[in-house]
C-alpha cells in the first residue's frame, strides 16, 4: 500500500515552524503543514499553546522550536531553559490531554563528544539512541531535560535527534533566517582565496529538505500502521560521517572550485564559548530498524544542495 500523501487528517503543526526545518516541512506538504508563528504559537507562554491547539484542531504537532544559541546559552541558562524543557513540556502536555501525537526534534548536543573508546573517528562506532548521554553545554543539557520532559509528559511522543543541519544557497531564496555551514562556506568560495576549516571534529552532516521528507515519510507511514515509533528515542540524520573540513571541501569541489584552497585547523584553533562535540556521528540503526528509510548519503545531499546555487 502507498502511504496518503497528507499525514494527519487534521494536519499537522509545526511549533517553531518558520526555522529552517519547518520551511522544508511546509514547502513539502503546503496546506497540510501549518507552521503558526510566535505570536500565536510561543512555547514560553503555554496559554498560547493551548489556545492555538483548541482554534486550530491538528492530529500532529512537530515541535522544531528550541533556543540553538549554543554560545550565548552559556551564560542564559534561564532562557534556553524556558523553551528546551519547560517550553517543551508544557506543549507535550496540551498535546496529550488533547490526544494530539508529538514529535519533538532534539540534537547531538546531548552527547559529550568523546568518541567510543577512545579511538580513530574516522572508524569509531557511531552513537545509537540507547548509548548515555552526557551533555557538555547548557545547550545540549537543556535539549535532553526537554527530551525527558517530554516523553514523562506525553509517553507515546517521539524524540528524533538529528545534526549538522543545513540548506545550503537555496536558503535565502526560501528567506530562511540566519545561515548553516554549508551555505556559508559557498558565500566564501566566491569572496576568499582561502578558508580555514576546522578537521577534528566529526558529525552526520543532514541536509535539512531529506530531513523534512523523512518525518513526513515516517508519518505516513504510521497512518497507515505500517510503523509504530510513539515512545521512541531514534536517530534522524545524514549517512555517512564527516568532518567540517570534508564538508567544506567538497562544497568547494562541487562548486568548480579548488579544495585545496580550503585549510585545516584544529578546534583549539578556533575556541568557542561553549565546546562543539569532537564526535557526534550519529548512528541510523534504530530507525532503520523501525521500518524506516536511511537518509541519503552526505554527499549525495550536498550534491543536491549545491545545484541550487549560482551557476552550478
Amino acid at each position: 500500500m502507498t502511504p496518503a500523501a497528507g499525514a494527519g487528517r487534521a494536519g499537522i503543526v509545526v511549533a517553531g515552524g518558520r526555522g529552517q526545518l519547518g520551511t522544508h516541512l511546509v514547502g513539502a506538504r503546503p496546506g497540510v503543514v501549518r507552521a503558526p508563528g510566535r505570536a500565536d504559537l510561543d512555547l514560553t507562554r503555554p496559554a498560547t499553546i493551548e489556545a492555538y491547539l483548541d482554534r486550530n484542531p491538528a492530529d500532529t504537532v512537530i515541535n522544531c522550536a528550541a533556543h540553538t544559541d549554543v554560545d550565548g546559552a552559556e551564560t542564559d541558562e534561564a532562557g534556553a531553559r524556558a523553551v528546551n524543557v519547560d517550553g517543551a513540556r508544557a506543549l507535550a502536555e496540551a498535546c496529550r490531554r488533547r490526544g494530539v501525537r508529538l514529535l519533538q526534534v532534539s540534537t547531538d548536543y546531548v552527547f559529550s563528544g568523546a568518541v567510543p573508546g577512545g579511538g580513530d573517528p574516522a572508524a569509531a562506532p557511531a552513537l545509537d539512541p540507547a548509548d548515555d548521554p552526557a551533555p557538555a553545554t547548557v545547550y545540549g543539557r537543556t535539549k535532553l531535560e526537554g527530551e525527558r520532559a517530554v516523553l514523562a509528559s506525553h509517553p507515546e511522543a517521539t524524540v528524533l535527534r538529528t545534526a549538522w543541519l543545513y540548506t545550503g544557497p537555496d536558503r535565502d531564496g526560501l528567506g530562511i533566517a540566519g545561515g548553516d555551514f554549508v551555505a556559508t562556506m559557498a558565500r566564501l568560495e566566491s569572496e576568499r582565496d582561502e578558508v580555514t576549516v576546522v578537521a577534528d571534529q566529526w558529525g552526520s552532516p543532514t541536509y535539512a529538505p531529506a530531513l523534512a521528507g523523512a518525518i513526513l515519510a515516517m508519518l505516513d507511514l504510521e497512518e497507515v500502521g505500517a510503523v509504530d515509533t510513539r515512545g521512541l528515542v531514534l536517530h534522524a540524520a545524514g549517512d555517512g560521517r564527516a568532518t567540517w573540513y570534508d564538508v567544506a571541501r567538497r562544497t568547494f569541489e562541487l562548486l568548480g572550485a579548488d579544495p585545496r584552497r580550503v585549510r585545516p585547523c584544529t578546534t583549539e584553533e578556533f575556541p568557542r564559548p561553549a565546546p562543539r562535540p569532537a564526535f557526534s556521528v550519529l548512528s541510523g540503526t534504530a530507525w532503520r530498524q523501525a521500518g524506516l528509510a536511511a537518509l541519503p548519503h552526505w554527499d549525495e545531499s550536498l550534491t543536491v544542495a549545491l545545484a541550487q546555487a549560482p551557476g552550478t
